[in-house]
């Protein structure tokens, strides 16, 4: 079913003085649908390419919390427990860490067919 939602691209940044930074997730919620949503498809060749000593075990944990806040799952600590709302406002809000997010953007799509072509789009590798 087709409606509007919003959506952010997960980034993370290894060097934050940098501003150097790779696509590695995106978070759809959909309000009308009840629906929020989050991805990660984190490319560590990539991201070792723009810090050989990161520790990929550190970045890979941190984002593995993201879709489990979005899902509500106890995994994702007392974040996971807020409405779903405002579980998205957490997740998308700026903030100067190695795990960031893009501004906020809008569709109108199904969401949950939405989220796998945004993930095409803007973090797996082209073609």
């Amino acid at each position: 079913m087709r409606a509007s939602y919003d959506y952010a691209v997960i980034r993370v940044v290894p060097r934050v003085e940098r501003g150097e930074r790779i696509n590695a997730g995106v978070i759809v919620s959909c309000a009308t649908q009840q629906f929020l949503e989050a991805q990660i498809a984190l490319d560590a060749a990539r991201l070792r390419a723009l810090d050989p000593a990161i520790d990929l075990a550190d970045v890979e944990a941190a984002l593995a919390v993201i879709p489990w806040i979005a899902a509500g799952d106890p995994r994702g600590g007392p974040v996971a427990h807020l409405p779903r709302g405002e579980r998205f406002h957490w997740l998308i809000a700026p903030r100067s860490a190695m795990i960031q997010t893009s501004p906020v953007h809008t569709g109108i799509d199904d969401p949950r067919a939405a989220l796998p072509k945004l993930l095409a789009r803007y973090v797996l590798p082209t073609s």
